[in-house]
């Protein structure tokens, strides 16, 4: 399995927007932190949101291929079941089986949720300072707070067992612990 590392060099080879960047580190943060929490393997499933968007420059025009073109690129670099999380995280655009095991889940909601933590941070005076998840329930039901964040992809927290207030808890612990490296408060 490739390391840490080497996933990171090979994630800014590409040379990301500094968001993509942010948004990798964030994705590994909570996969970490949800992989802690369910007893997973941390450093698989931490890879796995580190590396979801590696194809992400090249497949932007070509959204059938977003996902795809990952697993590819880390063939022999990844595990089949990391390999397969990737590809089904972006199953309803790029047409590969739908979403199955515990980490496609995670991963979904897990990346999904660092859109809807970093936009409240944002706005938020304090940061993530006291963020609580009642504060990211409030948000998910203003439809047009963070509007491209998937709301019914969040829910799928719960295909891992975790209910919405738990799942929120540990993304916020997640991004907490890399807020200087994403620029945030």
């Amino acid at each position: 399995m490739i390391t840490r590392d080497d996933a990171l060099k090979l994630l800014k080879q590409g040379n990301p927007e500094p968001h993509l960047l942010a948004h990798a580190l964030e994705s590994e943060a909570v996969l970490r932190g949800l992989a802690k929490n369910l007893g997973r393997d941390q450093e698989l499933w931490g890879l796995t949101g580190l590396l979801h968007d590696l194809d992400y420059a090249e497949s932007k025009d070509q959204p059938n291929r977003h996902g795809l073109a990952s697993k590819e690129l880390l063939q022999g670099r990844l595990p089949d079941e990391a390999l397969a999380a990737i590809a089904r995280h972006a199953f309803e655009m790029n047409g590969s089986e739908a979403p199955s095991t515990e980490l496609d889940f995670a991963l979904r909601c897990g990346e999904t949720v660092t859109g809807l933590v970093h936009a409240n941070a944002l706005v938020r005076p304090g940061g993530l300072a006291g963020m609580e998840p009642k504060s990211l329930k409030k948000k998910m039901k203003e439809k047009a707070f963070a509007a491209s964040v998937c709301r019914e992809t969040i829910r799928e927290c719960e295909k891992i067992g975790l209910d919405l207030g738990a799942f929120f808890q540990i993304a916020i612990e997640a991004v907490t612990g890399v807020k200087e490296q994403v620029g945030l408060s």
